[in-house]
């Protein structure tokens, strides 16, 4: 039956963690330093409830935990606080955090139980389609880059679901007709640069396109095996606008080279790999999903942060996953490898 407990997933977990805390040591203020601190030891908290709740319990309150984000996505809308030019911060009292995060594992758990039976015919849609396009419809108002992560967590769920490979291309040819003529169009300005920029910086040389072009020259710098901790001329001299979140990536690469920056991605691709194996080690397609939809939040988070740093991909304000600045999504993501973990250990539960 296999071990019940990993260890892969907590190491991997806890390396990439380590390499985030010293590149913000680096490129964060000490403010921000010290807030990310905060961030991990408060994560303690749902990592401790959710191996007490187990398996079964997680999956029974999942439901709940999808209405209060739906609450909490309506109220930010309403009484939300704007950054950036997206209203998707809600701030209560001393607490400040974005309900997408909440959205995330939510969405995956409710629509993991909603899905375990498997795909039957076309009718199996709708219930999928009912608990994800009011989650997408609410975040995609102000967070296109979070819609698209949760689009992306839908598909891949949605793949191991076993939907039809020719439902899968339909949809795709529906994106690709829809988007330039309907959804692009209808974006704000500022959205339909960031979705553009990266084709030609030049258009946008002291906004967007100057952060682009700032971002690369950081990652080239470094050269094979960086300029050292704390020595990023380009990071810490003021030259790349949010270093701490958006390109995170280029201070990575400027300190530690181009070996850094491949042993980042190669952390990141092991916790792919293990993240797929642990799927396919549970015999159950309800805690398959659930591991789906996590390899889907953290695999696109981690592919559009670095190739938006790159100039690879469209800029959309999507952090990295464990490295970034900012408690609402370092706890988001732990707590959902936390989930991973338990379902991972009680995967043979309630079936002897």
């Amino acid at each position: 039956m296999g071990n019940r407990y990993d260890l892969a997933l907590p190491l991997l977990t806890l390396f990439l963690l380590m390499i985030g805390l010293l590149t913000l040591s680096s490129v964060a203020t000490p403010l921000e330093f010290s807030r990310q601190l905060l961030g991990v030891g408060l994560a303690v908290v749902p990592l401790g409830l959710l191996l007490w709740l187990g398996r079964d319990r997680i999956f029974r309150f999942s439901a709940w935990l999808y209405l209060l984000s739906l609450l909490l996505l309506v109220l930010t809308l309403v009484l939300g606080r704007e950054v950036n030019g997206a209203k998707n911060w809600l701030v209560l009292g001393p607490i400040q955090f974005q309900p997408l995060e909440l959205a995330k594992l939510a969405l995956i758990l409710s629509l993991a139980k909603t899905m375990r039976e498997g795909y039957r015919d076309l009718f199996s849609y709708l219930p999928v389609a009912f608990l994800a396009l009011p989650v997408l419809v609410l975040v995609g108002k102000e967070d296109l880059g979070g819609a698209l992560v949760l689009a992306v967590t839908v598909l891949c769920m949605l793949l191991v679901w076993k939907m039809p490979f020719k439902h899968f291309v339909l949809g795709i040819v529906a994106v690709a007709a829809l988007f330039p003529t309907v959804i692009f169009p209808h974006l704000k300005p500022y959205q339909q640069t960031r979705l553009t920029i990266f084709l030609n910086p030049d258009q946008d040389p002291k906004g967007t396109g100057y952060q682009i072009k700032q971002s690369v020259i950081a990652v080239g710098s470094g050269g094979m095996m960086g300029k050292g901790y704390k020595q990023g001329t380009q990071t810490r001299g003021g030259f790349v606008p949010e270093k701490q979140n958006d390109f995170v990536f280029s201070g990575v690469a400027e300190e530690q080279g181009f070996v850094g920056a491949v042993l980042l991605l190669a952390l990141f691709g092991s916790m792919f790999w293990r993240l797929s194996s642990m799927a396919n080690e549970t015999p159950r397609l309800q805690d398959q999903l659930v591991i789906a939809g996590v390899l889907g939040v953290i695999g696109v988070q981690a592919l559009e942060n670095i190739g938006a740093a790159l100039s690879l991909l469209p800029l959309t304000g999507i952090t990295l996953p464990l490295i970034s600045y900012g408690s609402s999504s370092l706890i988001s993501v732990l707590s959902a490898l936390g989930v991973v973990y338990v379902i991972y250990r009680d995967r043979y539960q309630g079936m002897l």
